[in-house]
């Protein structure tokens, strides 16, 4: 399974930086940052700027962001339509979505459904993903929630899907 993972929006530099340790351990092939994600290593901030979110990123990361590949979105919908025509999936990490299937990580529904190019999108740390790329995601997936809280922290969150992913293709 090859695997890419977009990260939509996601506002702390810590949970960027975990997610990108995280993506590394899983042998991510590629982590496209979009919308206002903070960047890693920016040429288009000023240097002192740059070196700050770097340095927030890198306390999480520890390093794995100079061992992934990065690309830097300008247009996530352009971007997403263009892999999407490549045979890449398009998959959303959502949960509460109304008039719209969700598959459970781990089901055999999604299982049947999983092909072996896969594009992994999360959102924003409380609105999740933005409603303007709903239309291209092939498909949703969410974590199976047993506690009262209804979601989890979006690099915690990632990892899991990760995980889940993986397993799903280990078992198919």
């Amino acid at each position: 399974m090859k695997l890419w993972l977009v990260l939509d929006n996601i506002r702390s530099t810590y949970n960027v930086g975990a997610i990108l340790r995280t993506a590394e351990g899983f042998g991510v092939e590629k982590v496209v940052l979009s919308g206002y994600t903070p960047r890693v290593h920016d040429a288009n901030l000023l240097p002192h700027l740059r070196d700050k979110l770097d340095h927030e990123i890198h306390k999480t990361a520890l390093g794995a962001e100079d061992m992934l590949e990065i690309y830097s979105s300008d247009d996530i919908f352009l971007d997403l339509s263009k892999w999407s025509e490549q045979g890449w999936q398009i998959v959303g990490l959502e949960n509460n979505l109304e008039n719209v299937s969700i598959y459970t990580l781990g089901s055999e529904d999604l299982k049947a459904r999983l092909t072996d190019k896969i594009i992994l999108i999360l959102g924003e740390e409380v609105k999740g993903i933005n409603y303007s790329l709903h239309d291209i995601i092939d498909l949703f997936v969410e974590i199976p929630m047993r506690g009262k809280k209804e979601s989890f922290n979006v690099s915690v969150a990632a990892g899991i899907a990760l995980y889940g992913l993986m397993d799903q293709e280990k078992t198919a």
